[in-house]
């Protein structure tokens, strides 16, 4: 038996809605990734100038401190416990930064991760 022509638009058009549907779907998609993908960048922005600052700060302290300590050393004894002290808090200071990053990469990769998987990170 033949199809009529009303039967053919009526199969059609429910493929076209689908297919609508389906574009819309994908295209919301692509919008959240992409504003994640955004929103991942800017803080990878601001993360790096807090960053920055306060590797900067902690350098600067250190430094003072060594300086004022190298004023103060009056024999070879002074200096090389100025240098041990000074070294020592070098160690830490580069232990803490260390952890810091560490961490900030185990976040990002989360939040990588979920953006990929379509999960939306808070």
């Amino acid at each position: 038996m033949a199809r009529t022509s009303e039967q053919a638009a009526s199969d059609f058009f429910p493929a076209v809605a689908n297919g609508e549907a389906e574009a819309t779907k994908l295209n919301q998609s692509a919008l959240e990734f992409m504003l994640g993908a955004q929103k991942i960048l800017y803080e990878e922005m601001v993360f790096f100038g807090a960053e920055l600052m306060e590797r900067t700060r902690t350098e600067t302290h250190l430094l003072s401190e060594l300086v004022t300590k190298m004023a103060g050393a009056h024999s070879v004894k002074d200096v090389k416990t100025m240098y041990q002290e000074c070294g020592q808090h070098q160690l830490d200071f580069i232990r803490r930064d260390t952890e810091r990053l560490f961490r900030h990469g185990e976040r990002m990769l989360a939040a990588t991760s979920n953006l990929i998987g379509g999960r939306t990170s808070n």
